[in-house]
């Protein structure tokens, strides 16, 4: 199935998926959104002026009929300190080296997107992620007058698969904005509009019991009511954090992560163990490599059957194929959707998926700034359809290098009414 597909104007047997042409309520206004420098192609202003009464224009037909011409398009390193160093089962990152995404259109719009480079996890380092951004540009730049959906079909062509997932990703979301700042609506409302609003987790990275209970007593105070505690490398140490977590925030609630660090048996082992402290995970993610495909459907259906806990396919979930393998053999019962691990586009083919087949939804990211944090907090807003949010880790940095964009206060995040993602970088500060 390809990514238009997911886009079709009948009606579903669910309620409408990402972008779909049912936020005609959201009918976008020329004269209260646009600035002066944007001006919209003849297609869509033929489009809006035809429609009696007005309908929006909803992401299908931006595919079919939104002619994008690219002026300018470019990717530079975007290079952020921690707070302190993030570790997880199978990395450790002492700073973000990520790649910003710029794309100007020629009626003055720009969109923005970010490649998130992680360790072990994302395909590309930011040094292939520069070449391979720097030939999406070049691309689009010699591709005016192509409409939206034929673009981001060859953009996948030349980005394929996972191997360039992150950099695909990134040149999506700057593509979309763009469109989206074109058409004057905010990328919440146009992936559906169900909310302007969302509330996350808050990780807590492999540390000692004494560090972990310093940072829960500070989310505590900050609101934080979910805690997400990476998990995977020492089962012992992990009991002794999740013990330390728990005499500081007694009411909170737990998501486990291993990434990968666990085999089977001590995934259940864990499980087993926390069960005699009553402590029930309300998530287990990623308990076992991401090729142990039969230590992932024995885990899930002991922690469900036996411990009410829900498994999560994060790492074994890179594409529409893997996506389709656990919910044919029953392996996991929620997927973490992670647009630098799919893709935009096939993000969406995911999602699809797992609602038609009744499985639960999660969204999260990688070690990313508030422009792919903000893409992915408003496809989430704008869906309304996950059941567990993960979109933490720009409270994490040192810095926040985006201006504007959605308001943060502890756990919720806000999103405006601003013209597409409504945060932006400083380009000429960017490296």
């Amino acid at each position: 199935m390809g990514p238009s597909a997911l886009f079709s104007s009948q009606s579903p047997p669910l309620p409408p998926l990402c972008f779909s042409s049912s936020i005609s309520k959201f009918t976008p206004s020329t004269t209260n959104y646009l600035p002066p420098q944007c001006k919209l192609p003849a297609a869509v202003s033929a489009s809006m002026a035809a429609a009696s009464p007005p309908t929006c224009l909803g992401f299908k037909n931006l595919m079919e009929t939104f002619a994008v011409d690219v002026q300018r398009a470019e990717g530079r390193p975007l290079n952020v300190p921690l707070k302190s160093p993030f570790t997880i089962a199978s990395s450790r990152l002492e700073g973000v080296e990520n790649v910003a995404i710029r794309i100007e259109l020629s009626n003055g719009c720009v969109g923005w997107g970010e490649s998130p480079v992680l360790p072990h996890v994302t395909a590309e380092d930011q040094t292939t992620a520069l070449a391979k951004a720097a030939d999406a540009c070049l691309f689009l730049k010699h591709s005016s007058g192509k409409t939206l959906g034929l673009l981001l079909n060859q953009i996948n062509g030349l980005l394929p698969g996972h191997s360039f997932a992150s950099v695909r990703a990134g040149i999506e979301m700057a593509l979309i904005d763009a469109v989206a700042n074109s058409i004057g609506i905010p990328l919440w409302r146009l992936a559906g509009g169900v909310s302007n609003e969302i509330t996350t987790d808050i990780t807590i990275p492999i540390v000692s019991p004494n560090e972990a209970a310093e940072l829960a007593s500070k989310y505590r105070a900050q609101g934080f009511e979910t805690l997400k505690l990476k998990v995977g490398k020492n089962l012992n140490v992990d009991i002794q954090v999740l013990q330390a977590i728990r005499n500081v925030h007694p009411h909170c609630s737990f998501i486990l992560d291993a990434n990968e660090g666990y085999s089977s048996d001590e995934a259940i082992q864990v499980l087993q163990k926390l069960h005699e402290m009553e402590v029930t995970p309300i998530l287990f993610e990623q308990p076992v490599h991401r090729d142990d495909w039969k230590g992932l459907g024995h885990v899930s259906d002991v922690a469900k059957n036996k411990y009410g806990v829900s498994v999560a396919a994060d790492e074994s979930c890179r594409s529409l194929e893997d996506a389709k393998r656990i919910v044919n053999e029953n392996l996991a019962h929620v997927i973490n959707i992670k647009l630098a691990k799919m893709g935009v586009l096939g993000s969406l083919e995911i999602i699809d998926l797992a609602r038609s087949s009744g499985l639960d939804l999660m969204i999260g990211g990688m070690v990313e700034t508030r422009l792919a944090m903000g893409f992915a907090g408003h496809l989430a807003a704008g869906l309304g359809c996950f059941k567990f949010i993960d979109l933490d880790t720009p409270i994490l940095l040192a810095e926040d290098p985006v201006l504007e964009g959605y308001e943060v206060s502890g756990p919720v995040y806000k999103f405006t009414n601003a013209r597409g993602h409504g945060g932006f970088l400083h380009w000429d500060n960017i490296a």
